[in-house]
């Protein structure tokens, strides 16, 4: 079955029955009708290749993911599923591909093969050399995360820097005086990683403004460098009384070490932080913190990239998300010695 045979059953034109499916040119709604009537009695689905010349569209977003050599976290893996739900609700698929290390190719091959009509890009660094290919391609495209000089782009973020500000606020108020960040790991902050970096100017900056002894510790991405991390903040920096930290990850070898360490949350020792709702209602007690809200991002990022799409001189819009933070039971006054 093709388009001929549409246009024949229904007495019009190939190229109707094309304008019809394509919506390139106002065709009569009778004829409308009639045409997917047909189609519908006749089980027809158009090929994607050849909707796509005609359209002159793929209509596929890239996602462009960190290396496949890097576990993602759940938060990315959350948003990942996200950004795929609501494509599918455009009507369209996610091509994923890899950057950093090994896959440059990769992402070059989506940049320069027109593969699909926009990108998003994750994991965005303050300076980042992909941003600036894809300005210079001109393939539509929004980051999450943003870099330095971002005017002229789109992308969504949450507020690292005023979220953890407002964590630490929270301690000064609770009367910590010793606290540490548990940021994302050595490499990550080395290369200039958007979240690392403000969440931790944003701690330092607060904590010098209370009169807060402030240590900004990195840690990599998994429950063991979570335990080894915060055994070693305990043996080294034994005054500290809280942490703050975005390392969502590491915190299950942070519980471990709490634990093997005997401190009660809150008596003893407080944690809060920038984590996904889900994974702070796991903590054991309920971690005080501010939401990621990946399904809120994924659909913020799908649509200003269609709204590209669709029209490629509209002016650049971003996002900051600054999600309340929900006080739960991991934070509590400091303990009198």
């Amino acid at each position: 079955m093709n388009i001929g045979e549409i246009a024949k059953r229904v007495g019009v034109s190939r190229s109707t029955v094309s304008y019809a499916l394509s919506g390139k040119r106002p065709v009569s709604a009778a004829t409308v009708r009639r045409i997917n009537d047909v189609i519908a009695e006749l089980g027809y689905r158009p090929n994607a290749s050849a909707r796509a010349l005609a359209e002159g569209r793929t209509r596929t977003l890239g996602l462009v993911i960190p290396p496949a050599s890097t576990r993602l976290t759940d938060v990315q893996l959350s948003f990942v599923a996200s950004v795929v739900e609501v494509a599918a609700a455009y009507d369209h698929d996610v091509l994923l591909s890899p950057s950093g290390g090994d896959h440059d190719r990769s992402f070059d091959r989506v940049v320069t093969g027109r593969r699909v009509d926009g990108v998003i890009l994750m994991e965005i660094l303050l300076r980042d050399p992909r941003v600036d290919r894809l300005t210079t391609s001109g393939l539509p495209f929004v980051t999450i995360g943003h870099v330095v000089d971002s005017a002229a782009s789109r992308w969504v973020d949450v507020d690292y820097a005023g979220l953890i500000s407002r964590c630490v606020r929270h301690l000064a108020d609770l009367g910590h005086e010793h606290v540490v960040l548990i940021n994302r790991s050595d490499e990550l902050v080395a290369s200039g990683y958007g979240p690392a970096m403000r969440a931790s100017a944003g701690f330092l900056e607060t904590a010098e403004g209370f009169g807060m002894t402030a240590h900004d510790v990195c840690c990599a991405d998994d429950p063991a460098a979570g335990l080894a991390c915060f055994e070693q903040i305990l043996e080294r920096r034994p005054e500290v009384t809280a942490a703050v930290t975005i390392n969502e990850s590491a915190l299950p070898g942070v519980q471990r070490a709490l634990h093997r360490a005997g401190l009660d949350v809150p008596r003893d020792f407080s944690l809060t932080g920038v984590i996904a709702d889900r994974l702070a209602l796991d903590f054991h007690p309920p971690l005080t913190a501010a939401d990621v809200p990946a399904g809120q991002m994924a659909q913020l990022a799908v649509d200003l990239l269609m709204e590209q799409i669709a029209d490629p001189s509209a002016p650049p819009r971003h996002a900051l998300l600054a999600p309340p933070i929900t006080l739960r039971s991991s934070t509590g006054a400091r303990r009198r010695s």
